[in-house]
């Protein structure tokens, strides 16, 4: 009995070994299905951005490769006409000359006799001669001015329109985003430094002109082909106009109204923050924005806006503006450049604010800025974590007023300007100039009481990451708790909560 029970029992186990193993071999090929099917997912997804960028990169080649053929065709034209003009000219010239040496061969053939006679022939075909040269040149003047051979007639009828005193206030507000007096005010400023003088071959382009050209691409955000159609301009010329005037502005009107307000102007700020908000010496607020480029040709993922293209579903990168404001919505400091992927506490540790406060220029007082701004001995923050306490509360809500300051100040920035609200012609180098400009701009508008036009729309959206390290000074914490009581406990907070 047992012997034949032992042959049984190992043939059982012999068929069952090899159902065990076909089993295996189903669950291992199932696990190696669907690690292909992910991996295909995502070479789909690489596949897909790689696309999207060579589709934007020929359409900008298409685009710059237009514009070129049209400069070349026009340059072409002009080349052909100059030539033709200059040909005719020096034929008229040879032929001149060879009438002379005519005139002297005959000459010196005749005899002593007749010498007198045909020198005196020669001398009357040469002042002939000479006047049918110099009649030729003033007709030729007359008919085709010297500028045609150099410059292109183009309409300047609607900027001649919009220089004219006659030309409405409103219309004027609307093209250039500011009124008259405040563009005479720019002009007198910048004269001594973007006026030009006229050549042999052409006149300057005027001041006011020059002003215009920049200030309207930068309210408009129109491509530089439609600028040149409205002023009369060259394409190139238009762009060189732009960042001229922008660097103009940037050097000679940047210290005088954007600076870092002194102990007067400081003492100020802190009377009105602390009206709006029961918070004592609040010196600034602090918010930053991205502006929309075209991808760059270098360090791409830098400036890749990870946030933005999750939320549009299109392709995004981005340079950072950091600004801080006072209650007006006036900027006193600037940063601007850095790549759009580096968070806002990194754009911190970046700026000159930053190390500023790092020598202690900044103690004692406070810059009110976002949840995206780690806690330090000069920056207050909104308390981040999800309880939070009827104090906490009571807080947040007196800081968030505050803090829409900067953002309100940066809606009107990009309503002013409508060039920061998409992408620009710009290249990445002369974006800082331009970006710098923009701010210049909006202070003297707001310091003018420049009233915004209700028709400029925009809703500005910059998503906040909470930093790594949102604690960076424990005094910091106690003095904001400090704050939080005080305003509970001295009526300062809302009543939204009740």
């Amino acid at each position: 009995m047992n012997h034949n029970s032992l042959p049984n029992k190992r043939r059982r186990r012999k068929k069952e070994t090899p159902t065990n193993s076909t089993g295996g071999a189903e669950n291992n090929d199932f696990g190696s299905e669907n690690q292909g099917a992910v991996k295909t997912k995502e070479l789909k997804q690489i596949l897909t951005s790689l696309l999207l960028l060579e589709e934007q990169e020929k359409s900008e080649q298409e685009e710059f490769a237009k514009e070129e053929e049209e400069n070349k065709h026009l340059f072409e034209a002009n080349h052909k006409k100059t030539t033709k003009v200059m040909w005719d000219y020096y034929s008229n010239v040879q032929q001149h000359h060879s009438d002379l040496q005519q005139l002297d061969g005959v000459r010196k053939r005749k005899g002593r006799g007749n010498s007198a006679a045909v020198t005196a022939t020669a001398c009357v075909l040469a002042s002939a001669a000479e006047e049918e040269v110099v009649s030729s040149n003033k007709s030729s003047q007359k008919d085709a001015p010297h500028r045609r051979l150099w410059v292109k007639n183009r309409s300047k009828a609607w900027w001649d329109q919009c220089n004219s005193p006659d030309f409405p206030e409103e219309e004027f507000k609307k093209a250039f985003r500011m009124g008259k007096d405040t563009f005479e005010l720019i002009c007198n400023e910048l004269s001594s430094v973007v006026a030009k003088e006229n050549t042999m071959l052409r006149d300057a382009v005027p001041v006011k002109q020059r002003v215009a050209v920049c200030i309207w691409r930068l309210a408009t955000g129109e491509p530089l082909r439609l600028v040149s159609k409205r002023f009369g301009l060259g394409i190139s010329t238009c762009h060189k106009l732009v960042l001229e005037v922008c660097t103009a502005i940037r050097t000679v009107l940047m210290p005088k109204y954007l600076q870092w307000p002194d102990e007067k102007k400081m003492r100020d700020i802190k009377d009105e923050y602390e009206d709006m908000s029961g918070i004592t010496n609040v010196v600034g607020s602090m918010y930053t924005t991205h502006i929309p480029i075209i991808a760059p040709k270098i360090s791409v993922a830098a400036y890749f806006n990870k946030r933005h293209t999750e939320r549009n579903q299109k392709t995004s990168y981005s340079i950072t503006v950091q600004g801080v404001v006072d209650p007006r919505g006036v900027f006193t400091d600037v940063c601007i450049g850095w790549p759009g992927s580096m968070p806002d506490d990194q754009v911190l540790e970046k700026s000159a604010l930053f190390q500023r406060a790092n020598t202690g220029l900044l103690n004692n007082v406070w810059i009110v800025g976002s949840s995206g701004y780690p806690l330090m001995d000069w920056v207050l923050v909104p308390y981040t974590q999800q309880q939070l306490t009827w104090t906490q509360h009571a807080f947040n809500e007196k800081i968030g007023e505050v803090q829409r300051v900067a953002k309100e100040a940066f809606v009107r920035l990009k309503r002013r300007w409508s060039c920061l609200q998409k992408r620009t012609e710009v290249k990445l180098q002369d974006l800082p100039v331009v970006l710098g400009a923009c701010c210049v701009l909006h202070n003297i508008c707001q310091m003018r009481n420049e009233e915004m036009d209700p028709e400029l729309n925009f809703e500005l959206i910059d998503d906040e990451m909470v930093p790594d390290i949102q604690l960076r000074s424990t005094n910091a914490r106690l003095a904001r708790d400090a704050i939080a009581h005080n305003l509970l406990h001295h009526n300062h907070a809302g009543t939204s909560l009740l």
